[in-house]
């Protein structure tokens, strides 16, 4: 219990992008870069990427990577943008349209990960599938922000991760085949 007790940051199990739907989403992160206003292109670490969390909680277990020996990549379409939170500022988002296989990989996951304090938008239930383009845009700078938001990106997922937010580590746990 100790241990959990030190861990504040909730940890991860992601679902990635392809190399070009990946290099269109980095793209629209330098647009909103180059406005001046929020981006993730901000957050040189290795680790950021962009993603689909599928759950989030703080002491969140590395679910068993046979959770994803069935998993093969499958489609994903990026589609009309999000926004979360409240206030001045908010996080902009990419909203991903759920798949039959998309959700049956979120269930499997959700079922190996067991019960948890989800973080916000990950819980059963709640979850909005999404991909972040900015972290605490200010509203003033949405209309501007929207312009660098193109067409639906149409790609496919096939790499799950699971990120340990206290350890600033990412480990993969499957690959498509």
């Amino acid at each position: 219990m100790r241990d959990l007790e030190l861990r504040h940051s909730p940890s991860a199990i992601e679902l990635l992008l392809d190399p070009e739907t990946e290099s269109a989403v980095r793209a629209e992160w330098e647009a909103l870069a180059a406005l001046g206003v929020s981006s993730l292109a901000a957050h040189l670490s290795p680790t950021n990427r962009p993603h689909i969390t599928l759950v989030a909680r703080v002491g969140l277990a590395t679910v068993d990577p046979e959770v994803f020996a069935a998993m093969t990549g499958f489609p994903i379409t990026l589609g009309a943008p999000l926004l979360f939170g409240s206030g001045e500022r908010r996080v902009l988002a990419r909203s991903v349209v759920p798949t039959a296989e998309l959700l049956a990989l979120r269930d499997a996951v959700l079922s190996a990960a067991g019960p948890g304090d989800d973080a916000p938008h990950t819980g059963p239930g709640e979850w909005m599938p999404h991909v972040a383009l900015a972290r605490r845009i200010r509203v003033a700078d949405l209309p501007a922000a929207l312009g660098c938001i193109g067409a639906d990106l149409h790609g496919r997922a096939g790499v799950a991760r699971h990120w340990d937010a206290d350890a600033g580590v990412t480990s993969v746990l499957a690959v498509d085949r």
